[in-house]
């Protein structure tokens, strides 16, 4: 008997193991399964991510740069842009697409200290090193500096450097420059102004070129930051338009055009104009320069145009400019037609403004942001910014631009105040000449034998622009 009840424990002992293995079994076949769907749950929500979160929202990791690109490096192309920021921005654009198609390392460019502006900025204190370098590493390879092996021989021997010639077709840099790199291994640019043609050039070298500017040339972050900062405030308050008027001393002095100036300001002007020898043309008639539309509008001409272009009194103007050549007493009319008059100065703390203030192109820089950002652009005269702004937006989908036709204008004007033409009929010639004239797609203008005289390819990019209207 006392056998039989040690069996029946034993097989109890058996039966309860058994169960709680079973159980543990159960447990842990349970938890596999758990892992298993919140892994398939979670694949299934990532991929969802993927296809409806905005581009905005993503984190630019190195998975999402563009694969280097693998080629026979024919040499380094050292640059010394030259000008203002937009034109040496221009510049820049045409070196990146010059080194990718010669196959050349290009070193980061160095930025002109030296014009009237006296602006000391790198690159990298106005355009985001970083990502100009890798966002193109499918096409070009960009460094900071040269190797150290290449610096070592521009050191011990003289660098070779020249200006290239302007408006040069990629013949003319296969066929001169390249055989000069191989040369010298290193080939410095003194200037990058205008070194391409705007027409006759290969569309995939065109389309470069406007991934340059429009994609790669993004603002340092600080910048950009404050930009956009601007932007917020000025889309809250409503519908705004950015006026680049051109109507600061030294563009009064150089152009020589005084309409509106008395003799004392006449005379300060043209001491300023004589007091730089690099401003060529000294003996200016502003009369006649201004009757072939060849002056910038004045802001009391401004005021007149908008007004007559039946442009909303309560809009806001951002003034995308300097300081104004005699602010109190020019501004006065162009703020009496349109008296929500906005600029940087204003919108901002004077400490946000502090670090950009002495540094002329990082100012630049903010108003061009704020430029391509806005409802409206109109600039009161031609110029690089002008130019680059207006092609910018050409790109972003033809956003409005009115591109004031100066020499109607002031022959308008004229009639209109000496009274040979009233209010209605100048607001209605005024209107009708500006009615083609808000940025629409057009063709780039061909001039045989004077690619100086053609549009300029980044005010009209049609290449990287899909709806072209023939002429």
């Amino acid at each position: 008997m006392r056998y039989v009840a040690v069996l029946k424990a034993e097989k109890l002992r058996f039966l309860m193991i058994a169960r709680k293995r079973s159980s543990q079994l159960k447990l842990w076949t349970l938890r596999v399964a758990y892992v298993v769907l919140f892994l398939t749950i979670a694949m299934q929500f990532k991929g969802l991510s993927d296809t409806v979160t905005p581009a905005l929202f993503k984190t630019h990791s190195a998975f999402s740069l563009p694969p280097e690109r693998i080629y026979e490096n024919n040499g380094y192309l050292m640059v010394s842009s030259n000008g203002g920021l937009n034109q040496m921005r221009a510049g820049i654009c045409d070196m990146v697409t010059i080194a990718r198609y010669l196959n050349v390392t290009l070193i980061v460019p160095e930025l002109d200290n030296t014009s009237f502006w006296n602006d000391h900025s790198q690159f990298q204190d106005i355009f985001d090193v970083d990502y100009f370098i890798k966002s193109l590493r499918d096409e070009v390879r960009i460094l900071k500096e040269l190797p150290p092996q290449q610096k070592q021989k521009v050191e011990l021997e003289s660098l070779y450097s020249m200006p290239p010639i302007s408006w040069s077709n990629m013949t003319y840099y296969y066929e001169v420059i390249l055989p000069r790199i191989r040369t010298y291994e290193v080939v410095h640019f003194t200037k990058s102004d205008a070194r391409l043609a705007n027409n006759g050039i290969p569309d995939e070298v065109q389309k470069l070129r406007c991934r340059v500017n429009y994609q790669a040339l993004r603002f340092a972050p600080p910048i950009e930051k404050l930009a956009k900062k601007i932007v917020r405030i000025l889309k809250e308050r409503g519908p705004f338009m950015s006026l680049h008027l051109r109507y600061e001393m030294d563009m009064i002095a150089f152009s020589g055009c005084n309409e509106g100036c008395n003799e004392e300001e006449i005379d300060e002007l043209t001491k300023m104009r004589y007091a730089y020898p690099w401003w060529k043309e000294k003996e200016i008639d502003s009369k006649k320069k201004r009757t072939d539309g060849l002056c910038p509008l004045t802001p009391e001409e401004t005021a007149l145009t908008l007004r007559a272009l039946d442009i909303d009194r309560n809009i806001q103007v951002y003034i995308a400019a300097g300081d104004i050549y005699k602010s109190e007493k020019r501004m006065a009319s162009l703020k009496q037609a349109f008296p929500n008059l906005v600029k940087k100065e204003t919108l901002l703390e004077p400490s946000e403004l502090d670090p950009f203030r002495n540094h002329s192109n990082q100012m630049a820089a903010l108003d061009y942001y704020v430029s391509i950002e806005s409802d409206i652009f109109v600039p009161s005269y031609s110029g690089h910014m002008a130019e680059l702004v207006e092609g910018h937006r050409r790109y972003l989908g033809f956003k409005k631009t009115l591109l004031l036709d100066r020499k109607i204008l002031v022959e308008l004007l004229d009639q209109y105040k000496n009274g040979t033409m009233n209010w209605n009929q100048f607001s209605t010639s005024v209107k009708s000449t500006h009615a083609d004239r808000v940025g629409n797609p057009t063709t780039r203008s061909v001039v045989p034998g004077k690619p100086k005289l053609e549009n300029y390819f980044y005010t009209n990019p049609q290449e990287c622009i899909s709806a072209v209207d023939e002429p």
